[in-house]
């Protein structure tokens, strides 16, 4: 696409439009009732109660219903007003201009400007996982007036319109943070936004609960007037809670349990695929381990893991297989080539063979220890892959722990050898399988960016030419490139998709989901019938 079809793409001035996102939103005959409490089960509990410098998949999803972003997305991707009422993309990709929405306030009365806007990204630039890389090539955020930001770029990135969701770069109030760190600011835990949900309090360990917002700019929105999220740490547990009623709807539910719930006649399953975060599980090997340095123990260890059992087993045949780190919905880049490791265990035994590592005494070859993020299915596919490994002569350590304790470890100590996690792919290449193999991340550690240390020059160079070339088909041989170069080298085994999205809801529960992102809608069109 050349600059100026791309830009035209992008300049767009739309009307505010409701849409359906899953078969959970589809439009009713009835009229939408007003009142009640929505409870909402979920395993994991956020670190976070805005996504704003932590975007794990649970603050994306408590934080959208309370701070708002830029844009929100059809399904289709194509963006939506929100914050912003009207947009344009200079020509040459360089100027982002935004018109934002008059009369918008924040939970504290404060009125929302274009100084928000500028704080909110230049932090994001500066701190974000994910947002180093999204916002790389800002200049400036310039502010002509309180109802206009204009985003000023040193080079072109055309992955930026679909980046200013309220889940992905959440608009925070910037006089509440002033000059203290962002990222240890009460707003963490106590959220002021502009959203349809107000926060009310946080109990570590059991639930949150925000409270409709009376003053919300989308007249007569939301409808509920209360929102509950019960945190359950087992899937079994939230299974029954939605079974037996306690809980209006569930994310994180027993797989296993998915198709009996799907049987009950007062309650329904979603299974939209979430083409917004695309999450997969990967196998990350840790370079700094001499023995997993060498090409072929990886080779050998891709070879000795079925990935269709994971699919089928582990995950009760709710995922896929995944052959590239890129996600195959983005069909213009997507090039599996390279991922050639069908499950082969005399090949495995050969290579490790091959790679001087024979079994001693008949028996083990070497010992790895695996983490895993922190959740029940990862910790079924750990305990797979520790099966397949041991049946090769390599003795795995299975290495627990909570987040905390998984995040200083795999990304701080660097005290693993394998490490099972789950990352967001994303909708484009640049902003989630980037940080994937981002050798900056070896001398700039952080959360969720190339865990395995891998370095490779020519890789990093063709990110880099990614991220702001706006041809398409050059963009589209960048990416090729990329993966036929990680498929042969293998830093990083792709598993399967992860379906982070799956959800049990009871049928009077309508408009559950209104935004490409899911889960991590606003639930302001959300509504339950009697």
């Amino acid at each position: 696409m050349t600059n100026t079809t791309w830009a035209r793409a992008f300049a767009l001035a739309v009307p505010l439009m409701l849409w359906n996102a899953s078969t959970s939103a589809q439009a009713s005959p009835q009229a939408p009732v007003r009142g009640g409490t929505f409870t909402y089960a979920m395993a994991q509990e956020p670190t976070t109660l805005v996504s704003f410098l932590d975007t794990k998949t649970d603050n994306r999803n408590v934080s959208a219903k309370v701070t708002e972003g830029l844009l929100r997305y059809d399904l289709k991707f194509k963006p939506q007003p929100l914050l912003a009422t009207a947009w344009e993309v200079s020509a040459d990709g360089l100027r982002y201009t935004f018109t934002l929405r008059k009369g918008v306030k924040f939970h504290d009365g404060s009125d929302f400007t274009s100084a928000d806007v500028r704080y909110s990204i230049l932090k994001q630039k500066e701190l974000g996982p994910r947002g180093r890389i999204t916002f790389a090539n800002v200049q400036a955020v310039e502010t002509p007036d309180a109802h206009t930001a204009v985003i000023s770029l040193a080079k072109p990135a055309p992955y930026l319109i679909n980046a200013l969701s309220s889940a992905e770069t959440p608009i925070v109030p910037h006089q509440r943070y002033g000059d203290a760190s962002p990222l240890a600011h009460a707003n963490t835990n106590q959220p002021i936004g502009t959203g349809p949900f107000v926060f009310k309090e946080w109990v570590k360990g059991s639930h949150v609960v925000l409270e409709k917002n009376p003053s919300y700019w989308r007249e007569g929105y939301p409808y509920v007037d209360r929102v509950i999220f019960r945190f359950i740490k087992n899937a079994a547990s939230i299974s029954a809670a939605i079974e037996a009623g306690e809980v209006n709807a569930a994310l994180n539910v027993a797989i296993a349990d998915i198709d009996r719930l799907a049987k009950d006649p007062k309650l329904a399953v979603d299974d939209t695929y979430d083409a917004f975060l695309n999450n997969a599980l990967f196998l990350e090997f840790n370079h700094n381990n001499p023995i997993l340095a060498n090409q072929k123990v990886r080779y050998a260890i891709a070879h000795a893991i079925d990935r269709n059992f994971i699919a089928n087993t582990v995950y009760y045949r709710r995922a896929q297989v995944v052959n590239s780190p890129i996600p195959a919905i983005l069909t213009d880049y997507y090039d599996d080539s390279t991922f050639n490791y069908t499950v082969d265990a005399a090949k495995a035994n050969a290579l490790l063979d091959e790679a001087g590592y024979p079994r001693k005494d008949g028996q083990t070859r070497f010992e790895l220890r695996l983490s895993f993020l922190p959740s029940a299915d990862f910790k079924r596919a750990s305990e797979y892959i520790r099966a397949s490994l041991n049946r090769l002569g390599i003795k795995v350590e299975i290495v627990d722990g909570d987040l905390p304790t998984f995040l200083n470890r795999v990304y701080k100590e660097r005290g693993f050898d394998l490490n099972v996690n789950g990352l967001g792919r994303l909708f484009d290449p640049t902003v989630g399988v980037q940080r994937i193999y981002w050798s900056d991340a070896i001398k700039n550690p952080i959360p969720w960016v190339n865990a395995s240390h891998y370095n490779n020059a020519r890789v990093d160079e063709l990110f880099r030419a990614a991220a702001v070339e706006t041809d398409a088909t050059k963009r589209a041989a960048q990416f090729k490139e990329i993966q036929q170069t990680v498929g042969r080298e293998l830093p990083v085994l792709p598993l399967v998709t992860v379906p982070s999205a799956l959800q049990v809801y009871q049928k009077r529960v309508h408009q559950l989901n209104n935004n490409v992102e899911l889960t991590a809608g606003d639930w302001s069109d959300l509504w339950i019938a009697p």
